[in-house]
């Protein structure tokens, strides 16, 4: 049979993108289809516009903060429509960039909703296309919520798109989405309660990480409901009443609900390709990104397995290699960083104290102090580093940072830690001083062991 293409692509976020370029660059004839926005989630109402938020809200702590400088700056007003206006350029400027590296690779771009017809054949914005292979990278959407009164709540798709800053806002959810946009909109001057199902935020990480960020967070001004959740919202004029389950009623201008996010592939009519889903609409895959349909690929968050942008765009990479390069590039997977741009940032490589401990004993070595810029602002603002050794072969299995520039420097140490570093390497490394990041190679004294459990 021949095909219309060699390859095609469903979605045009980081991955899909990719994955098309590459495929195209070994000269695969190649389309991709994108329905909303060229860049996907990251680039439109995720990584990036969040990130710039962040940066927004943290220089009306640096102007507070440079008094302890000698600065004597009056307290300014923030325009948030300014905010949003410039922001919105630049993820323009952005999709540009990401529909001219298509064109410039030879791919072929449908700006339409693709859905599968058969095994090998798509309706792409009503034309019909045939592929000899296919790849789903839809990635996922803000998981709607489910209480209540949901009508009367925002996810975090819409938070990048609201006309004034709220002053009273209700946030639920305690993972990254709802522990960056508390930092946010507090940083901007808004009152914030934080809502958490969990006993602190940002379950799956570090505890130490987990109980200094809630210290952080509680002293910027956030209010926690740690161990709760929202059973209604109700509207009364413009104010939001918000209920939790142990009965506490806030009073809010804005309900922003982060609960988590699905995998997009309801409106791709997988079943007609027979590619199965799990309970959740996930696609599972094997170690070749293979569904159950074996010419059809998928990649990135519509996995559900790792669900960040570089994991992506590296899978996209690889899989394209693999297809039609010289053979796969392959990723280390099982050691990648991450990092959230709470205020302050957070940062996180390897295993965690409690995982690490779970397989054999562990030195922990641990260092919190105040840094430098706070010693003079006076502001309550911590660091704390954390390395986490295997106690026999002495492999650093993790490191882990709480504090500013964590992440910045979490991306090195994630080098290290890919290399297999030990805690001598770390030992006999000269550090740069005075610097936070020379205090993850000067960490001598073992503060305890962790241990597998009984």
């Amino acid at each position: 049979m021949t095909f219309d293409f060699d390859l095609f692509v469903i979605g045009g976020g980081s991955g899909g993108v990719r994955c098309a370029r590459i495929a195209a660059g070994h000269g695969a004839r190649v389309g991709i289809a994108e329905e909303r926005l060229w860049g996907g989630t990251c680039v439109n109402v995720g990584c990036v516009p969040k990130k710039l938020m962040v940066m927004a809200a943290e220089y009306g702590a640096a102007t507070a903060d440079a008094a302890g400088f000698g600065w004597t700056i009056a307290a300014g007003t923030h325009d948030w429509a300014r905010l949003i206006a410039n922001k919105n350029a630049e993820i323009a400027r952005l999709n540009g960039i990401y529909r001219r590296m298509l064109d410039g690779a030879g791919a072929q771009v449908f700006e339409a909703r693709a859905q599968f017809i058969d095994a090998h054949t798509l309706d792409v914005g009503g034309r019909r296309v045939t592929a000899e292979r296919i790849v789903i990278a839809t990635g996922g959407r803000p998981r709607p919520p489910e209480f209540p009164g949901g009508e009367h709540c925002i996810v975090s798709d819409d938070a990048f798109f609201l006309p004034d800053r709220p002053q009273r806002v209700v946030i639920f959810g305690g993972g990254y989405i709802g522990v960056e946009f508390a930092g946010i909109f507090a940083g901007l001057g808004s009152s914030v309660d934080l809502v958490l199902r969990q006993p602190m935020p940002l379950r799956g990480f570090d505890d130490d990480l987990r109980a200094a960020l809630a210290e952080t967070l509680t002293a910027q001004g956030i209010r926690l409901h740690p161990g709760n959740a929202i059973s209604g919202v109700s509207a009364d004029g413009a104010d939001k009443r918000v209920t939790l389950s142990d009965g506490t009623v806030l009073v809010a201008d804005l309900v922003f609900v982060a609960i988590g996010r699905s995998p997009n592939t309801a409106s791709l009519a997988l079943e007609r390709a027979g590619v199965a889903v799990d309970g959740f609409g996930a696609i599972p895959v094997d170690t070749e990104y293979r569904s159950s349909a074996a010419h059809i690929y998928a990649i990135g968050d519509v996995t559900d397995r790792l669900n960040l942008t570089p994991v992506a765009t590296a899978e996209g990479h690889g899989l394209a290699d693999a297809l039609f390069g010289r053979g796969p590039r392959r990723w280390a997977f099982d050691r990648v960083a991450t990092a959230v741009f709470s205020s302050p940032p957070l940062a996180t490589v390897g295993l965690t104290e409690a995982a690490a401990a779970a397989r054999r004993p562990a030195d922990i070595y641990l260092t919190r102090f105040t840094p430098m810029r706070h010693v003079l602002s006076g502001r309550k603002r911590p660091t704390l580093m954390k390395l986490v050794v295997d106690q026999q072969s002495q492999v650093v299995l993790g490191a882990h940072m709480l504090g500013e520039d964590a992440p910045e420097i979490i991306q090195g140490l994630s080098i290290a830690i890919n290399c297999g570093a030990t805690k001598a390497d770390f030992d006999r490394t000269v550090g740069i001083h005075p610097t936070a990041a020379e205090e993850f190679v000067t960490l001598r004294t073992r503060t305890r062991v962790a241990e597998p459990p009984a």
